[in-house]
């Protein structure tokens, strides 16, 4: 049985642009330290081999210092080899980083833009491939066929095309793939990177980012060990290795009747949590609130940073006196109605939801 973990799309030096300059910088730190654990897991696991599905670092801003953090990193789970795939973001050329660093002996590199084979033990070959270009990346297992017999896993960056890739629509595709193609030319499993969603597959698998790079995140994402057997059959576990938590949250501010009552419903969801938060304000709010002046600074002090407050989904209730004083088509449906012998509720309810239809807007529900 040989153990495997897998850790892909790190994005070392990633700029964190959602976040303030002194935000970002805990940020990175947070990936430096996920990945550290990520290294200290494979050891304390005994695992045989660690491989990198790309995406450990990002190309156009990536530091001196960094190179030198994974040198030693890699260095210190010597004897373990670390296999290399090198992806888009960390793409292979003339100014690499990973040109530039003088690696331990248990690193080994991919540098083909095709899959070659490396031997890890008799019977098992891991296949690896390199991306040369932050783009254009063509299909590593398009006419690829192994060579010889036993285990065959495969390593590289790539993009999956069946129903996953509905999953992160967002996401480009780089080197794309089928999944059919793995079995068809003699691989038994891909450990692969680029899809920051996690996913098992029967033949592949997307371990997701360690650590969290913006909001929405969803999934058990982290590392990925896989035992394989003298068949080829694998199993999986994955392990969370993320030093921080960031939650996205929507609140409803529908009849708070002044800026106190915002900030308490925000205080009150965010209450006793950690890391970092962004919070989607919904609902009507009177036009007397003037929402953009509550003050969400120290809202949540158990957070790591203050939280990222979206007014977006937010409108102003309408001021039915001063609508019907108007000598608009508008006005006039609103003393029509006031007029009728509804009950006061249905007059309301058929108020705002005429009003909304008039003014062309989506959310034609009325609470």
């Amino acid at each position: 049985m040989m153990r495997v973990l897998l850790v892909s799309d790190v994005h070392l030096d990633s700029p964190f642009a959602w976040a303030k300059p002194e935000v970002a910088r805990k940020r990175r730190q947070a990936l430096r330290d996920a990945l550290t654990r990520s290294i200290q897991l494979a050891m304390d696991q005994q695992v045989d081999v660690i491989c990198c599905g790309g995406d450990l670092f990002e190309h156009d801003r990536v530091s001196p210092d960094t190179g030198q953090f994974l040198r030693a990193l890699f260095e210190r789970a010597h004897p373990i080899p670390v296999f290399i795939a090198p992806g888009n973001h960390d793409w292979l050329g003339p100014e690499s980083l990973y040109g530039r660093v003088g690696w331990s002996p248990n690193v080994y590199l991919f540098e083909q833009r095709r899959l070659a084979p490396v031997t890890i033990v008799e019977g098992l070959t891991l296949w690896g491939g390199a991306h040369f270009a932050p783009a254009g990346a063509s299909n590593f297992l398009e006419g690829f066929t192994v060579d010889r017999g036993g285990v065959h896993l495969a390593l590289f960056h790539g993009s999956e095309q069946g129903s996953y890739y509905a999953d992160e629509p967002g996401k480009a595709p780089h080197a794309p793939f089928r999944a059919i193609e793995i079995e068809a030319c003699g691989i038994h499993f891909a450990l692969l990177g680029h899809y920051h969603a996690p996913r098992n597959a029967e033949r592949f698998i997307y371990p997701g980012n360690p650590e969290p790079l913006t909001f929405g995140e969803s999934g058990q994402r982290g590392v990925v060990i896989a035992s394989v057997d003298d068949g080829g059959r694998v199993t999986i576990d994955r392990h969370s290795v993320a030093v921080s938590d960031v939650g996205d949250f929507g609140i409803e501010v529908s009849g708070c009747t002044n800026k106190q009552e915002i900030r308490d419903r925000v205080a009150g969801a965010l209450e006793n949590r950690r890391g970092y938060a962004r919070v989607t304000l919904t609902g009507e709010l009177d036009p007397d609130i003037d929402i953009q002046a509550v003050e969400f600074e120290d809202v949540a002090p158990s957070l790591d940073s203050p939280p990222i407050i979206r007014f977006e989904s937010v409108t102003i209730a309408y001021n039915l006196a001063l609508i019907g004083q108007e000598p608009t088509v508008r006005g006039q449906f609103v003393r029509d109605v006031q007029a009728s012998d509804l009950s006061t509720e249905e007059r309301r309810r058929i108020i705002i939801l005429g009003l909304r239809a008039l003014d062309g807007r989506h959310d034609l529900q009325v609470l």
